[in-house]
């Protein structure tokens, strides 16, 4: 069903931390906001974070989804559209436009990027065709299921230690590989995972497939320094090899870095007026719930500026 209301002072894409900040601050700012979200739910990589939340000041909850709701009820109590399962189709930046692939079309006076970022894939044979099937998606949700089998971690940063060592907990045995010579992650995490008697690792070595019938058997890796072949017998493999950020739609029309991450200046500005970006699309020094929520009341109020500063206050 098409909103009835088309122009609005803000329109918001992507509902995660940042989006909801801003979409929250842009309302206490007085500004009509449109908040679009392609998935059937508000919240982001909130919803995908299964661990406790210790590090929110103010607030500890028992994961990403409970912080959400908390979030979602202060925005609730304010004067902003929702709109979940917002296709877009094309977005115009100069235009301030969005056109969905329903066919609804909205302008606005600004627009803010919260789009995010998604997990980079490792595009080898079987890390689509075992999705489900011995592929895990988070070491908290499913470290239950690996009670007492062999699991292999993929990845070396923050992400990838933190999950072998909640995967360790129940696992048989976890072999962490990394195609460098050495983590990026944390210190206390290289630490804590160097002195488990159950973490093998295993630096300077790539995973060129995932093997198996109707569930992972096996993991085949190649070793960086050598270019020789192994197969390690594994149930379940946990891939955490970066993130890439959810640009697609900008491309051509706003400056992108290296790894298509938003380029700002102060305040979350682009080089185009009235467009922001925020949060991890915005390449933050730390992806943070805490830096995204920072950032969307930065947006907000920046705005509030821009359209006063335009005579339409």
């Amino acid at each position: 069903m098409a909103l009835k209301k088309k122009n609005f002072d803000v329109i918001i894409i992507g509902a995660g931390p940042g989006g909801l900040s801003s979409a929250f601050w842009c309302a206490e700012l007085g500004l009509k906001a449109l908040l679009l979200e392609r998935e059937d739910e508000l919240g982001g990589q909130m919803l995908r974070t299964f661990n406790r939340i210790e590090n929110y000041l103010g607030i500890e909850t028992a994961n990403g989804s409970e912080m959400r709701d908390i979030f979602l009820r202060q925005v609730k109590k304010k004067a902003v559209t929702l709109h979940c399962r917002a296709e877009i189709e094309a977005v115009d930046l100069i235009e301030k436009t969005v056109v969905l692939t329903s066919g609804e079309r909205y302008s606005a006076r600004a627009i803010v990027i919260a789009t995010g970022v998604r997990r980079r894939e490792l595009g080898i044979p079987g890390a689509a065709e075992f999705r489900g099937r011995g592929i895990l998606e988070s070491g908290e949700k499913c470290k239950n299921d690996v009670a007492g089998k062999r699991v292999m971690v993929v990845g070396g940063g923050d992400a990838a230690l933190e999950n072998a060592l909640i995967l360790s907990r129940a696992a048989e045995r976890v072999f962490l590989v990394h195609r460098r010579g050495e983590f990026r992650a944390r210190k206390e995490f290289v630490h804590e995972c160097l002195q488990n008697k159950k973490i093998e690792v295993t630096l300077n070595a790539a995973v060129t497939a995932i093997i198996g019938n109707a569930e992972v058997e096996a993991v085949e890796i190649r070793d960086m320094l050598t270019g020789t072949t192994s197969l390690i017998s594994i149930e379940a493999v946990l891939i955490r090899v970066g993130e890439i950020p959810n640009t697609e739609l900008f491309h051509g029309q706003i400056s992108l870095d290296d790894e298509g991450y938003v380029s700002v200046g102060p305040n979350c500005g682009t080089a185009l007026a009235g467009v922001l970006a925020i949060g991890d699309v915005a390449r933050p020094f730390a992806h943070t719930i805490a830096g995204a929520v920072g950032d969307g009341a930065t947006a907000a109020k920046a705005i509030a500026r821009f359209v006063i500063a335009a005579g339409n206050p």
